[in-house]
């Protein structure tokens, strides 16, 4: 086995595939990287039986082969190499790296031991990139981190047609971002729940431009994109639906410019030690923030839009509520006020005007898809 490519290439090739590898495995093989190389194309490949990783792309391939070697190894020896052409060949039992007056020498593993890589699910559309990883951003704040409920730190991926939804829950917060995608027919339909971290990986690896092709089956999803494929396997159970929880009967609305909002929540949670709350009063066309208790407090007080009552006093985890702002782009946002220690909704909005459009329901803005983010509020202290 011998080919040459440029170091630049084969250190993102490398790095992309080398994001499945397991951190520790009682399974040697599966810490290593997989090289193929045959016709002009050089194939990456990893594997760790929850998640699988291959990229195709371009090299001068003077002798076909194929060789295994530990992948974080080779990651980091490309990273130092110098910029220019690396020559790679297998001599012995060493894989040889060179390029510009550097040399490296690595072991190799056995192919034997090398368990196949599982195959791509069959491919029900196609969905485009960058709205795809934006997307995943947005509710993987909301997954759970408790390994001990494995479900809960997935993402609920449904299918309906053209219609994606994504939602994800810890029990204390609910995000769900619907977007369009383009099925391979017209009753495609799925409802499955894949990793967060590591749909989360995957998405922002093809946040680019150009379309993500999605596969699926009773066992595994799988994402490809310009040469680059990944299989993950889905996660047992199923996720809540938020139907019931999201609608809101007759709530108090109040809307607020975003950024100045998290700045806020930001600063004054300084002083919410313990994962004491943060209060929101909103009355008289401002909303103010307060926080801490008996020896250190803090406050800022905003503008704000108060619609179904003349005040409203809320109360939020300051880490949740962080999460939920920094998960939108837009300069307004909206909040659907139930009361205190009941759901609240947020969404975002491009202006005031279109904020307090009464006839604009909770995430159903014209032409954007639905970005929605539930936290359920909890008792507001008691300032003096």
């Amino acid at each position: 086995m011998e080919f040459r490519i440029e170091r630049g290439a084969l250190t993102d090739a490398v790095a992309w595939a080398a994001r499945v590898l397991p951190t520790r495995s009682p399974v040697p093989v599966l810490g290593g990287l997989l090289l193929e190389a045959a016709d002009g194309r050089l194939r990456i490949s990893g594997h760790d039986y929850e998640a699988s990783a291959r990229i195709e792309l371009a090299a001068g391939t003077s002798r076909p082969g194929k060789v295994l070697v530990m992948g974080r190894r080779l990651l980091d020896v490309c990273r130092v190499l110098p910029e220019g052409a690396v020559e790679c060949a297998v001599e012995g039992s060493r894989f040889t790296v060179t390029g510009s007056g550097a040399g490296f020498g690595l072991s190799v593993l056995p192919l034997d031991d090398y368990p196949a890589l599982p195959p791509l699910p069959e491919v029900l559309g196609a969905v485009d990139a960058e709205e795809f990883a934006a997307a995943v951003a947005q509710v993987t704040v909301a997954a759970g981190r408790d390994d001990t409920l494995p479900t809960l730190t997935g993402i609920r991926l449904g299918l309906d047609g053209d219609r994606m939804t994504l939602a994800a829950t810890d029990r204390y917060r609910f995000a769900v971002r619907t977007l369009t995608w383009k099925p391979e027919g017209a009753d495609v339909s799925a409802d499955v729940v894949v990793s967060a971290r590591r749909l989360s990986e995957i998405a922002r690896s093809f946040g680019r431009a150009g379309l993500v092709r999605l596969a699926l089956d009773r066992g595994s999803a799988g994402f490809e994109l310009d040469g680059m494929r990944t299989t993950v396997r889905l996660l047992d159970g199923r996720l809540p639906r938020h139907d019931k929880l999201f609608a809101l009967a007759d709530p108090v609305t109040a809307v607020t410019d975003r950024e100045p909002l998290a700045e806020a929540v930001k600063r004054v949670s300084v002083v919410a030690d313990g994962g004491s709350p943060l209060q929101l009063a909103f009355r008289d066309g401002s909303v103010l923030l307060q926080a801490g208790y008996e020896d250190d407090v803090a406050s800022q007080r905003l503008p704000a839009e108060l619609a179904g009552t003349e005040e409203m006093t809320v109360a939020f985890n300051p880490a949740y509520l962080t999460d939920a702002l920094a998960s939108f782009d837009t300069p307004v946002v909206r909040f659907h006020l139930m009361g205190p220690g009941q759901r609240a909704m947020v969404t975002g909005h491009a202006d005031r005007e279109e904020a307090t459009d009464p006839a604009r329901g909770a995430g159903q803005d014209a032409g954007q898809p639905a970005h929605q983010h539930l936290l359920m509020s909890v008792k507001p202290l008691m300032w003096s």
